[in-house]
């Protein structure tokens, strides 16, 4: 019988501290609610008990920076709200990891003027992308777990 064999039936877990760490993170993110169009609505269908986000954690949206660690930027930014949004953004605590949610948010979408940016990379940076028009729940659920996934290899030096 091997030592996990044997740890395992004495009640034991044997995991660094760098895995764990990120495990946490993984099951404690507070998503901050920054909803601006369509993609909103889909947002909050993702939060109702059809797809149910307290599964993964998120039992609720902030509305407060200070207690978020995950912004969800789900609709169009227009200009005029960029410099709100990187101030938010600037509120909010280390670690934080940005979601752009729909097309609009990715990439300026259907809406190629001067008063949308044209992917709201250009204010703050973001680390998943969630495709579609209005993205269905699904997208942004898988988008949540993509995320996860690029947690879980983070190493704890970057944040020190």
């Amino acid at each position: 019988m091997g030592l996990e064999q044997k740890t395992a039936q004495m009640g034991v877990v044997t995991t660094t501290l760098e895995q764990m760490v990120n495990w946490a993170r993984t099951r404690s993110m507070w998503p901050m609610l920054f909803g601006l169009a369509c993609c909103a609505i889909e947002m909050m269908a993702a939060q109702a008990s059809s797809y149910d986000l307290s599964r993964f954690g998120m039992e609720l949206m902030r509305a407060s920076p200070r207690q978020s660690d995950l912004m969800i930027v789900a609709g169009r930014v227009s200009r005029k709200m960029a410099p709100v949004l990187r101030l938010l953004y600037d509120q909010m605590p280390e670690p934080k990891w940005v979601i752009a949610m729909g097309d609009c948010a990715s990439c300026g979408g259907i809406f190629n003027n001067y008063a949308i940016v044209q992917g709201v990379d250009e204010v703050v940076p973001v680390d998943v992308y969630v495709a579609g028009c209005p993205p269905r729940p699904e997208g942004l659920i898988h988008g949540i777990l993509t995320l996860h996934d690029k947690v879980q290899r983070e190493k704890l030096t970057k944040w020190a």
